[in-house]
């Protein structure tokens, strides 16, 4: 038996299509890159992003989980868990696309963005 899984592409975006951020210039390598992209596959979506220009690729890296939330507090304490031992890449907090994001590797190497829906505090 064979099922058939619906693809559909829900967003792709690069790093230039950004806000940038006065701070931190954009160099002009990363501008094409995508910065974010996901699709869906039945009902799960995959989201995906290219490294920044001078970002290394290890092992761990070459994948990163996203955990998706609706609730700032679940996702402070996701966060929070995966810290434990762990590296925090950026610390969980608003953004202009999300009103609690974050990224941590965590004690075995693997990489994770904390993603929290809603509506900006």
């Amino acid at each position: 038996m064979k099922i058939a899984i619906e693809k559909k592409s829900i967003v792709k975006q690069t790093f230039g299509e950004m806000p940038e951020n006065p701070e931190y210039p954009m160099p002009e390598e990363a501008k094409n890159r995508i910065g974010h992209a996901m699709i869906r596959i039945g009902e799960s979506d995959l989201m995906f992003s290219d490294t920044f220009p001078g970002q290394p690729v290890q092992k761990g890296n070459q994948v990163t989980i996203c955990i998706g939330s609706s609730d700032v507090e679940q996702s402070k304490q996701i966060f929070e868990a995966l810290q434990q031992g762990g590296k925090v890449n950026m610390p969980l907090q608003e953004t202009f696309f999300s009103p609690a994001f974050g990224d941590v590797t965590d004690k075995f190497g693997v990489t994770f963005q904390i993603y929290t829906e809603g509506q900006h505090q």
